[in-house]
């Protein structure tokens, strides 16, 4: 009953997910879990129940993963290309690998997850099955048995017999409880041997559908399993005599069924590949319909929801769990651990007010119900969560009536979101499951406030923004954030604290850029939360240089840069630089007393705050000009700074 033949999936990406209950759930197996694997490829699964270890073969890997029952990484063992088979030993010591790429097997110690053998086998293996201590392998359309119990290991291959209707890759099947048994099949047949002996001796032979993709073979001895139904008994699970390999009643399933399992207690897993129906279903020995059935989430990018890996269940020893992987559509895989498959999944209801007032009675309703009714008294425990008890309040139990119903009451002291999680802890045929609902509870409006609003600086002032807090019922921590202008400085916090006896709190900020400030009150159990915004200005920084003149004096009140005619000036404006910011020269003249627009034109300003301008000789004396240079406010390329006028630069021209 080791997982066999899982098909490999060829991609890894490098995903994050993850599972949570959510409000107004309704039947949340409460022990279920999930966990990304990091593998490339799956190619097969063995779970060790006397160590809780489950292995699963990476071929495109070329590694074997292990885990523990949470599905958390304990051992990577690399170096195995096109690892596929996996076996355990009867006394859980050994842990068995068909190594196809080097045409051999290898033996992993379980305590130490080390390899302790490595055996050549002549043959590339696929599947694995150990029956009575030898180690039966899957090649191609035949199989072949290693003997590792004697001074030197013995390969026997070609073991198929007159079974000629085998093609394809080799699946094979076995069960611990039974003892000398091997089945095999493929492409259409389907075979039962007698391996007490050295050899492998035919003892029945027949057809199965071509489609299947593994085989089982239950503790009684008495079916074969396979992961699709007989010819023309259509999706299921299909099920054949052992004495004469006759078609059976199986189990019907979704389409497209991909795996089959057996328990120990002769349960079946089922599984399908199947975008939007159940992926796994949980029978009870010769069941007609499941007991159980678990249907993957989309972690993935499309309509269609995670699907079964041809093949990849595997059963607990102790029934307790049936583990799956499943793969999204970017080929990334998760371990599930699917908890008491064997026992019905309640469906548990809550329904709750969506608003509520703090400190007044509210009254939530639920059902508990099951396909096998739950007995009228089932005791149920209740748990409110809120801000002031975020690890949850134990309040007091509730009884279903007749019907599964009930009903509780509650006087919520605290405000915000407050959370009623209700848990049935299941019984002997019914699993636990929980449920919840999520009340809006009124509080307090705060009053915040902030200073500066709308104010301009210059540039580099270190200015004073101050939160002012209102009464508060006991949290008074006021946070602080800063967010520049410009997408190369990220939003901060520059201060998280107690506000002061006066209910302030400030921040001292150094104004180079356009800033957003926001104070954030996070609020408590009868104060809402409260968030205030300031947003300031802050004016570039322009200054500019003149040379090339020959002197420098006064006309009238004016100081003048002097220029020969022939001379053309330089002009060197320094700016705090931005990405592709430009600086604004304009030029204005003299005309009757005042002074008119005569060119401007914006220019680049490089990475070290600088843009140097030459202006025309006008080759004539007499001439006189005014020059400034400007940040505006987006037209100079971004919008990071107030808009800002450099002093005006005044010039003359002389012979």
């Amino acid at each position: 009953m080791r997982r066999r033949s899982i098909s490999a999936a060829t991609t890894l990406a490098v995903v994050l997910s993850s599972a949570v209950l959510t409000a107004f759930s309704a039947g949340v197996a409460v022990a279920d879990s999930a966990r990304l694997l990091p593998v490339e490829s799956v190619g097969d699964m063995v779970v060790d129940g006397a160590h809780q270890r489950v292995y699963v073969s990476d071929p495109e890997g070329g590694k074997i993963v292990v885990t523990d029952y949470a599905g958390t990484v304990k051992a990577t063992l690399t170096g195995l290309s096109g690892v596929t088979g996996l076996a355990l030993s009867a006394d859980s010591g050994q842990v068995y690998a068909a190594v196809k790429n080097s045409s051999r097997i290898v033996s992993l110690e379980t305590n130490t997850y080390t390899e302790t053998a490595s055996y050549p086998v002549g043959a590339a293996p696929g599947d694995l099955e150990v029956v009575d201590g030898r180690i039966w392998f899957g090649y191609g359309s035949n199989f072949g048995s290693l003997d590792v119990s004697g001074a030197e290991p013995v390969v026997h291959l070609a073991q198929r017999g007159d079974a000629s209707s085998f093609g394809g890759t080799t699946l094979l099947g076995a069960d611990p409880a039974v003892p000398g048994v091997l089945v095999a099949g493929a492409a259409g047949g389907l075979a039962v041997y007698d391996v007490t002996a050295e050899g492998a001796v035919l003892r029945a032979k027949g057809d199965m559908d071509t489609a299947v993709k593994q085989l089982d073979l239950t503790p009684d001895g008495k079916q074969i399993l396979t992961s699709w139904g007989a010819p023309g008994f259509g999706y299921g699970i299909g099920a054949y005599s052992t004495a004469d390999v006759t078609a059976q009643s199986g189990y019907p399933i979704d389409a497209y069924p991909n795996a089959v399992r057996v328990a120990s207690d002769g349960s079946v897993a089922g599984g399908s590949f199947s975008w939007y129906e159940p992926d796994v279903h949980i029978l009870r020995p010769g069941a007609a319909k499941p007991v159980r059935e678990y249907d993957f989430p989309n972690t993935g990018n499309s309509s269609g929801a995670d699907t079964l890996v041809d093949g990849a269940l595997a059963w607990a020893p102790d029934s307790s769990r049936v583990f799956a992987i499943s793969v999204n559509t970017g080929g990334v895989f998760t371990l599930r651990a699917l908890a008491d498959p064997t026992k019905e999944l309640p469906t548990l209801k809550v329904t709750a007010p969506v608003k509520a007032e703090r400190a007044k009675k509210l009254t939530a309703t639920g059902r508990l119900t099951s396909a096998t009714a739950l007995p009228a008294g089932t005791v149920l425990k209740v748990t409110r969560t809120d801000l002031e008890s975020p690890a949850g309040k134990l309040l007091a139990p509730v009884k279903t009536k007749a019907d599964g119903s009930f009903t509780f009451t509650d006087v919520p002291p605290a405000g915000g979101k407050v959370t009623y999680r209700v848990f049935f802890a299941g019984d002997a045929s019914h699993a636990a499951t929980a449920g919840s609902a999520a009340v809006a509870v009124s509080r307090k409006a705060t009053a915040l406030t902030l200073t500066n609003n709308g104010k301009v600086y210059a540039y580099g002032k270190d200015v004073t923004f101050t939160a002012h807090l209102g009464a508060t019922y006991k949290n008074r921590t006021v946070a602080i954030y800063v967010d520049p202008a410009g997408s190369d400085k990220p939003k901060k916090l520059v201060r998280n604290a107690r506000v002061n006896s006066q209910g302030n709190l400030s921040a001292v900020i150094d104004m180079t850029r356009d800033t957003t400030v926001t104070a954030v009150f996070a609020g408590d159990a009868r104060s809402a939360g409260k968030t205030a915004k300031a947003t300031a200005a802050a004016y570039a920084r322009v200054t500019t240089a003149v040379s090339r003149h020959y002197k420098t004096g006064r006309i009238g009140s004016t100081s003048y840069f002097y220029f020969h005619k022939n001379t053309a000036p330089l002009f060197t404006t320094t700016m705090n630089y931005y990405g592709g910011r430009q600086q604004r020269l304009q030029i204005q003249v003299p005309y009757q007393g005042a002074w008119y627009d005569t060119d401007s034109e914006y220019f680049p300003v490089g990475a070290n705050g600088k843009s140097a301008v030459t202006l025309p000789a006008p080759g004539e004396a007499g001439i006189r000009a005014r020059v400034r240079s400007s940040y505006i406010d987006r037209s100079s390329g971004d919008s990071v700074n107030a808009t800002t006028h450099g002093a005006w630069k005044y010039i003359i021209f002389t012979n």
